[in-house]
């Protein structure tokens, strides 16, 4: 049977109702309920809507009778007749609880063809969904803090009277030929001094030029008189997002030499939803703060930035989106007329893994901050 609007199947249910349906109506009609369980669950309330109706209408009923006897009580036990004005006043009492039992009626009536319980219905459950996603929320938010670690870990070891040069160390990569490099925004805030060292021991003395608190990004230049500007960086840089499940990997300094670490993307967007970021799969350590996240040929597609806490491999990585972003947002005076000029040629996307890192291993950088 063709589906029936809302009308035609209230005019069937109400003739099933009524009995005035045939033996074999009746079982057309409750074969059609069976295969329409929506249409079901409006019969179901249509029905207890005129159940309802009828009981108010018996109340109703007994109500009148009740002032007919009472009227008739009043008739014989009074010795004047009622005058005319009384008379109209009872009159027009009973016309108005009709008319009021008419227009309630009415008013449900309208309701239910109109949809008003279902819309009412599919409100109340819409508001409660959203109410479990803003509670989801509000602990995301609240849990931020304890559930995000930074990577870059530091513990004050001042003692009685001893003062100590505060040391901490994390990792950032090379974005340009000419000397820039890109960390954690957590990794240098309130440095009085920056110095990156790459894996042969050489260290070289890094200015901040530009950071970006939101987006946990800061971009240093090398400003060291022994170092020299290379010819080309190895890898290129991904701006569409990779997909969940890709194969990924990444180098860092947790400790004084380069540590590799492999997984894939667990989620394509980071803490609480950040769509600026990714959930990877790699476990990392204090100090991978700021390493590239790179895909199986070669391209960075993101810096790591921390760790969830109390879930083992389960680490964020800010997305090369970002990083374009903030890139772009550099004040022209900062650069001092050095442009951040990415590479464009892929060197590492035919070699294996391990030729990728020997590859990579000269560009990543152990950042000291004191």
């Amino acid at each position: 049977m063709k589906g029936l609007n809302q009308q035609e199947f209230t005019a069937w249910a109400d003739a099933y109702l009524r009995g005035e349906l045939s033996h074999e109506d009746q079982l057309k009609f409750e074969m059609y309920c069976a295969e329409n369980p929506a249409n079901a669950e409006l019969f179901a309330q249509h029905k207890a809507f005129l159940t309802t109706m009828k009981r108010a209408e018996s109340r109703s009923n007994f109500k009148r009778n009740l002032e007919h006897i009472a009227q008739d009580y009043h008739k014989v036990h009074t010795p004047k007749p009622a005058t005319k004005v009384i008379s109209l006043w009872d009159r027009l009492k009973l016309n108005a609880a009709v008319a009021a039992a008419i227009a309630i009626v009415s008013v449900f009536s309208t309701l239910w063809l109109t949809g008003y319980y279902k819309n009412l219905r599919k409100a109340t459950s819409d508001y409660s969904a959203l109410r479990r996603d803003m509670n989801t929320v509000k602990r995301n938010v609240n849990a931020q803090n304890a559930a995000i670690q930074n990577i870059n870990n530091t513990k004050d070891n001042t003692k009685d009277n001893v003062k100590e040069t505060m040391h901490y160390g994390a990792t950032g990569f090379m974005i340009t030929k000419n000397g820039y490099v890109v960390t954690n925004y957590h990794v240098i805030t309130g440095a009085d001094s920056v110095h990156l060292q790459n894996h042969k021991g050489e260290s070289f003395k890094a200015d901040i030029v530009f950071t970006n608190p939101e987006k946990d990004l800061a971009i240093l230049h090398i400003n060291d008189s022994t170092f020299k500007s290379i010819k080309s960086i190895p890898y290129t840089f991904k701006r569409q997002d990779s997909d969940m499940g890709e194969d990924v990997y990444t180098i860092g300094f947790p400790r004084d030499e380069a540590v590799y670490g492999q997984g894939y993307l667990s989620s394509s967007t980071g803490y609480a939803g950040d769509t600026l970021a990714y959930q990877i799969s790699i476990p990392v350590n204090p100090g991978n703060s700021g390493g590239p996240l790179l895909d199986k040929e070669g391209n960075v597609i993101g810096i790591i930035s921390g760790k969830q806490k109390g879930i083992d491999g389960a680490a964020f990585a800010i997305k090369t989106k970002a990083l374009m972003e903030t890139l772009n947002s550099i004040p022209a005076d900062s650069l001092n007329g050095k442009n951040v000029v990415l590479n464009n040629k892929n060197l590492l996307q035919n070699l294996s893994r391990t030729d990728q890192i020997k590859k990579l291993q000269d560009y990543v950088y152990i950042v000291k901050v004191y």
